[in-house]
């Protein structure tokens, strides 16, 4: 049986804006590698007296907002993938295939890339850092890293990633139900910004990690959709052309 769901028109997006914003915030962050508004940021959060940084043992901050939200997040991306596989075999779903294809893409995509680049960056955390309490030097993303037996893997973030990744929502969404797209927006962004400063808490991450965490999800998630479900109206170039009016 034919499905009565038809496929929206994807509406205008303005390139200009979805990549003119994280370049220029990209931008911005290699700049601030000149100053030290990460070792700042980072002050506020750490107690001298105790030796730690004021979140570092919270309950809920690491059991609650850590462990538990990153688990909500990681089953509703298995729903999202459950969703895609049945959109092959069920009749209600197969219209909305692309769309749960681009945002299990999207999911997958921008949570899987943390760990690589954690791996080839080997930034330290700011918990690890002589400045606070820890034993390792302190070294900026683009500077050389000192020698270690212990790397760092903390850039970009991993927890922020859980929340920006969200942003696939808006793309999935835009097209058919651009006023819920916008609050998945609101959403994403928000979730992503509570995790990030929760982690800049336990000094688990300095504030240019999660910024650049934000950037990356952002160009994963436009990209996706771009890509699988991007498909601009095309100018009709068969229509008759218009006959000369004789004098």
């Amino acid at each position: 049986m034919p499905s009565s769901a038809v496929r929206p028109t994807p509406r205008p997006l303005n390139f200009w804006l979805c990549l003119g914003i994280p370049v220029a915030a990209a931008v911005i962050l290699v700049l601030l590698e000149l100053t030290d508004l990460d070792m700042d940021l980072a002050q506020l959060f750490y107690d001298p007296a105790a030796g730690d940084f004021i979140g570092r043992h919270s309950y809920f901050l690491e059991n609650i907002l850590h462990d538990r939200a990153k688990q909500v997040v990681i089953a509703f991306s298995v729903f999202a993938l459950l969703g895609f596989i049945g959109a092959f075999f069920m009749v209600r779903l197969k219209p909305f295939k692309r769309e749960l294809g681009c945002l299990v893409l999207s999911l997958g995509l921008a949570t899987s890339f943390v760990t690589p680049m954690k791996a080839v960056t080997a930034v330290q955390c700011p918990w690890s850092l002589e400045q606070f309490g820890g034993h390792e030097t302190y070294s900026k993303l683009l500077s050389h890293r000192p020698d270690t037996d212990k790397p760092g893997r903390c850039w970009p973030g991993g927890h922020a990633a859980t929340g920006f990744t969200l942003f696939a929502l808006f793309f999935v969404l835009r097209d058919r139900r651009p006023r819920l797209a916008r609050q998945a927006f609101i959403f994403a962004f928000a979730l992503g910004s509570v995790f990030s400063v929760s982690r800049m808490m336990q000094g688990a991450h300095f504030f240019s990690h999660n910024v650049w965490t934000a950037i990356f999800c952002w160009l994963i998630c436009l990209g996706s959709y771009y890509w699988i479900l991007y498909r601009p109206a095309v100018r009709d170039e068969t229509a008759p052309a218009a006959q000369p009016v004789n004098a």
